[in-house]
This record gives structure tokens, C-alpha cells and sequence, in this order.
């Protein structure tokens, strides 16, 4: 199966200091045949204006993951964590049994840009964490962001996913051999890039069922997240 979810199909929203685009259903988007993707539940694209954000607020059992395009974004949250997460990094939060927090621009002179990502968890009821890790930038390729092992760049999430992230030079490829019955969603963010016989702008999505092999080329300079999933 081989399905493209195209960027001006998503739920969008300009709040001024807030634009925000939906790929599943989210807040005042509503969509019953967009409710995600296996254990991938949201995907939202944000630009925030300089210096404004999210007031305090809560999340459960879930797991959210953070990517930075361009520009810095503060958090703080009921667990003490306070940090600022730059382009080049990735964060995860683990809502689990409860958790209130915080995000705003860290700058007040630049926008910006995220995608937040929320994945539901193996089990309820988790305790709350946090992580925040700089992406392996010296290999070619997509750099492994988040997966249930965890690694020296990648973020531990409490589900059976994979997930790629990073940018492409345009005529470069990129290959994921998967094992047994998975399912991939492809989310570019920049660029244009081709993937088994779909060509993909930003915003677009892709997924792909029970495919042995996922091959993608950029056929521009491109940046993109692709979720290996149970």
C-alpha cells in the first residue's frame, strides 16, 4: 500500500503569532479519516512568531518528540526540566501518568520553525521523562533521531518505531531496509523528493505498507522525517 497525504490536504490554522499545519487530526481540525498512522498520532508543522508560545499546559500518555527547523525553542516543564532546544537537536517528552509544561520562541527577533510529533506509547501510565540530544551530523544520509533502544544521538521512545531525520543533497539517495510486516510515513519538510513513484513537496507525506525495502532521492536539496513502524 502506497498512499500520499499532500500538504494542502492538512487542517491549517493562522493564529498571527501561530502558523500551524495539522497532517492528522488535532484541536479544532477534525478529520475521522485522518487520525493517524499506526502508533503515529500527530504531526504538526508550527512557526512561531519571536517571543511568543504555548502557556502552561498539560499532556498524558504520549509521546512527544520535538524537531527543530530553524530558530530555538524554550521549554520548561513540571518536572523541573528547563532547556532550550536549537535547529540540530531533537527532544522527547514522555507525558506518561502526567506532565504540565511550557514552550515559547527562544528568540525575539527570529520565527521559529518546528515539527512536534506525538506517537502513543507501548503502555500507560509511564513516568514522566525528558531527553534532548544533539543529531549525528558527521555520516551522510538520515541520521537515526529516536527508537525504543536509544543511542549516543538518539532519543529513547517507549514504542517499537524508528525514527530518520535530516536533510539530503539533491541526487543523493537514501535506502531503509526493513524486516518482517512494518509501515513508513515520510514527512518531507524542504525540498522535493521522489519515492517510489511519488515525487514529494514540502509538507507532503507518504505511507508505505508491508514494503521490503523504502528507497527515497532527493531531487532537490531536501530535508525530511521518515517513521519505521510496527
Amino acid at each position: 500500500m502506497i498512499y500520499k497525504r499532500p500538504a494542502a490536504d492538512r487542517g491549517f490554522f493562522d493564529h498571527g503569532w501561530l502558523k500551524t499545519w495539522h497532517s492528522f487530526s488535532f484541536g479544532q481540525y477534525q478529520d475521522p479519516k485522518q487520525m493517524g498512522f499506526r502508533a503515529l498520532r500527530v504531526i504538526n508543522e508550527d512557526r512561531i512568531a519571536p517571543g511568543q508560545g504555548f502557556g502552561t499546559h498539560p499532556h498524558q500518555d504520549m509521546e512527544i518528540l520535538t524537531y527543530i527547523v530553524s530558530g530555538s525553542l524554550a521549554h520548561r516543564d513540571s518536572t523541573g526540566n528547563q532547556e532550550v532546544i536549537q535547529a540540530g537537536e531533537v527532544q522527547r517528552m514522555t507525558a506518561g501518568m502526567g506532565i504540565r509544561h511550557s514552550e515559547f520562541n527562544g528568540s525575539d527577533q527570529e520565527e521559529v520553525h518546528l515539527l512536534q510529533i506525538w506517537l502513543l506509547p507501548q503502555s500507560q501510565g509511564l513516568t514522566p521523562g525528558y531527553e534532548q540530544k544533539e543529531i549525528a551530523s558527521d555520516a551522510p544520509g538520515l541520521s537515526l533521531l529516536a527508537s525504543r533502544e536509544g543511542s549516543d544521538s538518539a532519543v529513547k521512545i517507549h514504542q517499537d518505531v524508528r525514527v530518520y531525520g535530516g536533510k539530503l543533497q539533491a541526487g543523493e539517495p537514501w535506502t531503509l531496509s526493513l524486516q518482517g510486516r512494518r509501515h513508513v510515513w515520510v514527512q518531507v519538510i524542504a525540498g522535493q523528493v521522489q519515492a517510489h513513484g511519488e515525487v514529494l513537496h514540502p509538507g507532503d507525506g507518504l505511507a508505505l505498507a508491508e514494503e521490503p525495502v523504502v528507497d527515497l532521492q532527493a531531487q532537490q536539496d531536501a530535508e525530511l522525517l521518515v517513521f519505521d513502524l510496527a
